[in-house]
Formats: C-alpha cells, sequence, structure tokens
C-alpha cells in the first residue's frame, strides 16, 4: 500500500473551526436536524440554540460544553453541529 498524503475520510468529516475555551457559537440548524436521533429526542428545539451566541466552557476531542445567555442549563452538543458566532 503506498502512503497518502490525505487524511482519512472520519478527519474530512470533521468540523474546520478551531474551537476554544470562550469562542462563542450558534448551532447549525441543518446540521443539527439532520441527526435523527436528535430530531426525535427534541422535535422542537429551542430557538436560542440558532441564534446565538453560546459561549463554550469545555472544549473535548468531539464535543463541547456550551453556556447560553439565557438562564439554562449548560449543554454538551457535538462539535460538527456548530458554526462560530458572528
Amino acid at each position: 500500500m503506498a502512503p497518502t498524503d490525505s487524511p482519512p475520510a472520519a478527519d474530512k468529516a470533521r468540523s474546520p473551526l478551531k474551537l476554544k475555551k470562550g469562542s462563542l457559537v450558534k448551532v447549525d440548524r441543518h446540521a443539527y436536524m439532520a441527526d435523527a436521533s436528535r430530531a426525535a429526542s427534541d422535535p422542537e428545539p429551542p430557538d436560542y440554540l440558532f441564534i446565538g451566541p453560546g459561549e463554550l466552557l469545555q472544549v473535548k476531542t468531539d464535543v463541547v460544553l456550551i453556556r447560553w445567555r439565557p438562564p439554562v442549563p449548560d449543554v454538551w452538543l457535538p462539535v460538527e453541529v456548530l458554526s462560530l458566532y458572528k
């Protein structure tokens, strides 16, 4: 097998976002609703997820802990459903 310079397919699917503690984010509605299990557990997600901003409290490899401005519980979400808040 010849070595390749391209990353594995799993790495290509990862979000290219450079997230760090304190970053402001919002949730991409299409990416969030594309996961059938997430859509089934929360068919009408709250608007504040998609309006943002949420502040990252902890960043793991593929999930982040987000604190929202409204008085709601902090939530863990996968990195692939996030976009930077502008």
